[in-house]
């Protein structure tokens, strides 16, 4: 007979909504007041290159400078956060990234409205350059920190939620952004930037433990050598391990990279208006929010198989889906032109909020607990090569075939991915559970 276990506690014995509650001020809400400065300022990089000169394919390259570092920078971002310690790496990068967007308002929004030369957008590119490595900064050490501090138990619930909050900042921080272009200029997100940022470094500084955050522990060389073989196999282990679950998930980073490309491509063909495109999104992103907080219990409670798989293979039949209806419907009006882009973007949706968190969660999952931040950045950047790669796929179909192609293309990307997932997670990640004998 078997009884219910009681529910997982922290070391100090708190419940899990206490330990929730207690990283609110330390990570959750930190994260948020970046995520919205963030999502402020990306739609607005290519406007504010154009106005200063650049040309429309040096405006859109100009986006991809946070897709570049999010693949260079995370071993350099784990190198600096283990030598000085969470904290000081968090409160110094959030600082520069204060300076960094208020000089880059100071210095671009007089030169907006036709009066930027080559020094202005040689600015722009470099502040931009330190806005996406403090970024990076900033991500791997919350993630790296909310693997020493969230029990195992509930991992996936506290990955879940860090993921529903950059979720929540995405729906926010263009609205706030419209609001702000409104009542001044395209520059004025610089200062709307700076401000989330300094309240978050604020945040990170007052309320983060310092005892979670020191920084790991300088071995002597001489100390080290002896470990040396041991270290390389246990390397190889963990680097074989993070493959393994890498090639099943990278499919599912792929289509969350193309969706904001492929959705509006399609929309267009259709011969939808770029409002009805934006209803889509905003639909599919609340959908997505209803779903994170049941996501992680799922995976806490079940496994991380019962919801990576359904993400994978739900996504892919959403974007199988778009690109059937997308060929079916087209030329058929208006009201079927939204039919096939709404049903396809639901199923997207759903399939794209059961995985809140689910990435970050498997990072930690695979990484040891001893130079956690040093394999979280062997994850994150194999992960950033996989963000770097799904755009030059849909360019690649898209110069050769129409976009519905591209659609499939990614769906049965997710579908192949799915499929290695039920294979490899339930081996190599935690198989949840909240029984015992």
């Amino acid at each position: 007979m078997t009884s219910r276990a009681p529910g997982p506690t922290s070391r100090d014995g708190r419940s899990p909504a206490a330990v929730l509650r207690g990283l609110v001020p330390s990570v959750y809400a930190p994260s948020l007041l970046e995520f919205v400065g963030l999502a402020a300022l990306m739609p607005v990089i290519p406007l504010l290159a154009r106005d200063l000169g650049f040309s429309v394919p040096q405006a859109a390259a100009l986006s991809t400078i946070f897709g570049i570092t999010s693949f260079l920078g995370p071993i350099p971002a784990g190198r600096l956060i283990s030598r000085i310690g969470a904290r000081a790496a968090l409160v110094s990068t959030g600082c520069l990234l204060v300076a960094s967007n208020l000089l880059a308002f100071v210095l671009i929004a007089p030169a907006l409205g036709g009066d930027g030369d080559l020094l202005h957008r040689i600015a722009l590119v470099v502040l931009l350059l330190v806005m996406a490595s403090s970024t990076q900064v900033w991500q791997l050490g919350r993630q790296s920190y909310l693997g020493t501090a969230l029990p195992a138990a509930m991992r996936a619930r506290g990955m879940t939620l860090f993921g529903g909050v950059i979720r929540v900042g995405e729906v926010i921080g263009p609205l706030m952004g419209a609001l702000v272009m409104a009542a001044g200029s395209m520059a004025g997100v610089f200062v709307l930037f700076a401000l989330t940022a300094a309240a978050g470094t604020v945040m990170v500084a007052v309320f983060l433990p310092p005892g979670e955050s020191r920084p790991e522990r300088t071995v002597r060389r001489r100390d080290r050598a002896p470990a040396s073989r041991a270290r390389v196999r246990l390397d190889r282990a963990v680097l074989r391990r993070m493959v393994a679950v890498g090639l099943g998930i990278a499919p599912v980073m792929m289509a969350r990279v193309n969706r904001p490309v492929i959705v509006p491509l399609l929309g267009d063909a259709l011969g939808l208006d770029p409002v009805w495109i934006s209803v889509v999104f905003g639909v599919s992103a609340a959908l997505e929010i209803l779903l994170v907080l049941p996501a992680g219990t799922l995976m806490d409670r079940y496994g991380r198989a019962a919801v990576a798989v359904p993400c994978a293979l739900v996504m892919g039949a959403g974007f199988l889906l778009l690109s059937v209806l997308g060929t079916v419907l087209d030329g058929r009006g208006s009201a079927a032109a939204i039919l096939a882009l709404l049903l396809p973007s639901l199923l997207i949706g759903i399939g794209n909020g059961l995985g809140s968190g689910i990435v970050m969660t498997l990072g930690i999952d695979v990484s040891p607990v001893h130079g956690r931040t040093r394999y979280l950045a062997w994850w994150n950047t194999m992960l950033g090569a996989g963000r770097l790669a799904a755009p030059l796929v849909v360019t690649a179909i898209t110069l050769v075939a129409p976009v519905a192609v591209a659609g499939a293309a990614t769906g049965a990307l997710c579908v192949v991915g799915g499929t290695w997932l039920a294979r490899t997670l339930p081996r190599v990640t935690p198989s949840g559970g909240t029984r015992r004998r």
